[in-house]
């Protein structure tokens, strides 16, 4: 039985066949649904999207076309789409589709206008340049080599797939297009750059966006602001002024009101974002649900009110809220709901109210759900004849205290076949953010390790979200610190139950989860081997060199001048003096987020100090690892398990079956 189990567990390999349901849109009438399915193609080393459809009923499901980001006109006849970085239309009656648009930047988010005659867009555009010199003409057929690039603003950088880094001069602006094709028309001005998808007025006359149209934007944390935007003349009228971001306007159907998310900045580093409601000048503007202490997102207009995805204590559940500030929950948190997905929305709203949404457990991966007056139901099932073939590991709700009678939630998952009489290694895995959450959502990467002997231990210190503001402002100006006893206490916590060996114990973690790491190492020896993935390592020259630098600054509560010592307080680097545990770093070579020099110090320090260690260098990879290319993705597990087992004697044997049996 433990070999018939063995042969048929979840590899790094089973990245390959992944398919990953995403951006649901239900077509006005409520009957049908079409989403993005993202695969792996493992010859070309690429992913692909494919728009799918599924009736709400669930009977039928089929492939339409190769897209991805639908939008259905208002009528539900055509669809629009981006596919080869061009928006493209399709005709649903004949399924005949045509490209509209010819650009050298893609677009990013679309709308219809309310007459199905035109679509609304942003995309980037050259801006003023600030600064340029004039080179002598080259000589005919001479090859010169690239030029100089050129930074001229104080938010200069981004990470991103298929970046170099370097934003290009530019800015992004609003456009329309005949859905028939054509010239498109620019309707914002100036060198500012405007966001979230576009929002028609019912009569077709306006468009609102949140936009940085502030000649001090490139110097302030949160710049957004709503404004509206005449689609005849291209005026622009700014409808909101707080302090703090509004984001992701959103128009009633009756045109009487705008929605956005937002919050009022008090400082703090981590704020809750509400739900926040004006008429459609920015008049009588209040924020819903004001004893929700918890982030909204998502918000989309339903009938006379709003609803939206509302996430707490490692989970999310769908929330319909009235004009009039009253809430309550429409589905029972037993999914993740609407996780977000390249900062793209997760959920829609048909006009009888029916909502398309995704959502995942700890045993069931993401999948297409359709919310109606019988509840959830599940339309797809995406990933089901792999899981079918491939045992998953039991996943526990662990809850503890920590140093300071602080409760802290996670989860415990146990290897397949587990056996509670034997002793098994542990993984620590440690979310990014800082201030975001793990949950009862599936996840297919500690599934993996799972696999391979160890129990996995996740959890929510403080400085997490989905336990209130106050929780996650804990580590303001604190970070890393008491957030490091957190995760000891839940080690303990894990080794109290008797089937983890004490001596095999491993600690990971990603971005804000690999500074945690490194963390851990500079201040215990007690975990026997650590990988560190695209850390934060020095506070200082993360200020200076990541795309987020004014963030970084709110987080230490200074710019690095004008606090040195808390930078160095904070910093795994000025510690390292202290570290014995033998530590793999890992980070792509075209992360700025935190940036690999990150990395490259604490791996030349380490070695400095001749403590065992190795830089794992991906080409090609912007933060997380989350490129274009699947064999990346798998690199990085491989990485990590070796490490391990390198200083950890696992239960299962790294060699043997694939999980496609090849």
């Amino acid at each position: 039985m433990i070999l018939s189990l063995l042969a048929f567990v979840l590899t790094s390999e089973s990245l390959l066949d992944w398919r990953t349901p995403n951006l649901p849109q239900i077509s006005p009438d409520g009957l049908r649904i079409v989403y993005t399915l993202e695969t792996a193609d493992r010859y070309t080393d690429s992913f692909v999207n494919t728009l799918w459809m599924v009736s709400t009923d669930g009977k039928d499901h089929r492939p339409i076309t190769a897209g991805r980001l639908p939008r259905w006109s208002p009528d539900g006849s055509k669809l629009a789409y981006l596919k080869q970085s061009q928006m493209w239309v399709r005709w649903m009656d004949t399924g005949v589709e045509a490209r509209i648009t010819d650009f050298e930047t893609p677009p990013t988010a679309m709308s219809w206008s309310p007459d199905g005659t035109q679509l609304a867009f942003l995309r980037r555009v050259p801006g003023t340049p600030e600064w340029s010199i004039k080179m002598p003409k080259a000589p005919e057929g001479a090859k010169w080599a690239e030029p100089p690039t050129v930074a001229t603003r104080l938010k200069w950088r981004s990470d991103g797939i298929g970046g170099a880094g370097m934003i290009p001069n530019g800015f992004t602006q609003l456009f329309v297009v005949p859905v028939t094709g054509g010239a498109p028309r620019r309707i914002s001005t100036g060198d500012y750059n405007h966001g979230g998808e576009p929002s028609w007025t019912p009569d077709g006359q306006q468009i609102y966006l949140h936009a940085a149209r502030s000649g001090n934007a490139d110097h302030e944390l949160f710049p957004d602001d709503i404004w509206a935007f005449d689609v005849a003349t291209g005026s622009a009228k700014q409808i909101t002024k707080g302090n703090g971001p509004e984001l992701n306007p959103s128009v009633s159907p009756d045109g009487k009101l705008i929605a956005w998310t937002g919050f009022v900045d008090k400082g703090n580093a981590a704020h809750i974002t509400s739900l926040w409601v004006a008429n459609l000048d920015g008049t009588n503007a209040r924020r819903l649900a004001q004893g929700l202490d918890r982030n909204i997102s998502t918000p989309e207009w339903s009938g006379n009110g709003l609803v939206a995805v509302v996430e707490d204590g490692g989970t999310s559940a769908v929330y319909s809220f009235g004009v009039d500030g009253n809430y309550k929950a429409m589905t029972d948190g037993k999914l993740r709901l609407a996780t977000a997905y390249a900062n793209a929305e997760q959920m829609t709203v048909a006009r009888d109210g029916r909502i398309a949404i995704t959502g995942s457990n700890a045993a069931q991966s993401k999948e297409i759900f359709v919310l109606g007056p019988a509840g959830l139901k599940k339309l797809t099932d995406t990933n089901g004849s792999l899981l079918a073939a491939h045992p998953i590991g039991a996943v526990e709700e662990i809850k503890y205290k920590s140093f300071d009678s602080k409760m802290v939630q996670g989860w415990i998952i146990k290897p397949p076949g587990f056996d509670p009489s034997k002793k098994y290694p542990l993984i620590l895995d440690i979310h990014g953010g800082p201030y975001a959450m793990y949950g009862i959502e599936f996840n297919h990467q500690m599934q993996i390790y799972a696999s391979k002997g160890y129990v996995v231990l996740y959890t929510n210190p403080r400085g997490s979200t989905g336990y209130g503001e106050e929780f996650a402002n804990i580590i303001h100006g604190n970070y890393p610190g008491d957030d490091y006893q957190d995760l000891m206490a839940g080690v303990d916590a894990v080794v109290a139950k008797g089937y983890v060996d004490p001596k095999k114990l491993c600690v990971t973690g990603g971005s804000g989860g690999g500074i945690l790491t490194a963390w851990i190492v500079t201040k215990t020896d007690r975990f026997a081997a650590a990988v560190s993935q695209y850390p934060v390592i020095n506070w200082f020259t993360q200020a200076g060199a990541s795309d987020i630098g004014l963030t970084t600054a709110r987080w230490m509560k200074a710019l690095p001048w004008e606090n040195p010592k808390n930078y160095m307080d904070h910093s795994p680097l000025f510690f390292v003096d202290k570290v014995k545990t033998p530590t793999m770093l890992i980070t792509g070579e075209e992360d700025w987020r935190t940036p690999i020099a990150q990395s490259e110090e604490f791996y030349f320090a380490l070695k400095a100090r001749k403590v065992d260690t190795v830089l794992v260098r991906v080409p090609r990879e912007p933060h997380g690892i989350r490129g274009a290319f699947p064999s990346h993705r798998i690199a990085k597990i491989e990485h990590i398990l070796g490490w391990f087992e390198k200083y950890v004697t696992s239960p299962v044997p790294r060699s043997g079956p694939s999980s496609t049996g090849r």
